[in-house]
């Protein structure tokens, strides 16, 4: 269980973050691509004072159009030129650093002629974007202390098939714990017992896409146990 000053640290960078997305889609049109929307938001995260990454050199991992399925690791990512255009569906995942404190957050965003908007008339953007809240919002309702991280990959990965769903990951795992090195982290993955109350924080980010749609989804946040046990969002 994490102290209070270490919940408070964690809460500010990941905080930061949160920001940057509530900010961002405002600054997106349809001239914008990959490389430009990453530029705006690490410009963004370092207008707050986070100049660092965590995440290899990817401060924010841009993905969009003909990419908005595809699963790469930061270390190799490179953010493209397609363009925005009238349709699409964005996700920003950004991974700011503050000393050894992680932030981790990530949104889709959709677009409808031209412009990021909070209510799509798309069924595939509703039924993606509100599939994958809901798995957060039940994972507060599930997760327990002694829940292990393999049983929260495979609750998770039965879910989304049943859902009509099919995990996007390339390591088809669906989070990590906030580690102080990227080695170290424990991931949500097949068969690892380790509890999820023996890392202090961890994040959750189902990456999905309704069998036989166009778009991929994914809602992160980070997660501890409060000390009565129960699962908290920062």
């Amino acid at each position: 269980m994490p102290s209070e000053q270490n919940i408070a640290r964690q809460r500010a960078v990941q905080n930061a973050a949160k920001s940057v997305l509530a900010a961002l889609p405002q600054m997106i049109d349809a001239s914008d691509n990959e490389q430009t929307i990453a530029e705006k938001a690490k410009s963004l995260l370092q207008q707050q004072g986070y100049t660092d990454t965590w995440y290899y050199d990817c401060h924010a991992l841009v993905l969009l159009g003909s990419r908005s399925c595809m699963s790469v690791s930061g270390k190799t990512y490179q953010p493209q030129t397609e363009l925005v255009g009238q349709t699409n569906l964005i996700t920003v995942d950004l991974s700011p650093l503050n000393e050894e404190c992680w932030g981790d957050f990530a949104r889709s965003f959709p677009v409808e002629n031209g412009r990021v908007i909070s209510h799509p008339q798309s069924l595939e953007f509703q039924n993606g974007l509100r599939f994958v809240q809901a798995m957060q919002a039940h994972l507060l309702s599930i997760a327990r202390p002694d829940y292990t991280f393999g049983q929260l990959f495979d609750w998770a990965n039965l879910r989304i098939r049943q859902s009509g769903f099919v995990n996007l990951d390339y390591r088809n795992n669906v989070g990590h714990s906030i580690a102080t090195s990227r080695e170290n982290r424990q991931f949500i993955e097949a068969n690892n017992q380790a509890p999820l109350s023996s890392v202090d924080f961890f994040s959750f980010e189902p990456f999905v896409r309704l069998k036989g749609g166009h778009w991929g989804f994914k809602h992160e946040g980070i997660f501890f146990f409060n000390p009565s046990g129960a699962l908290e969002e920062l």
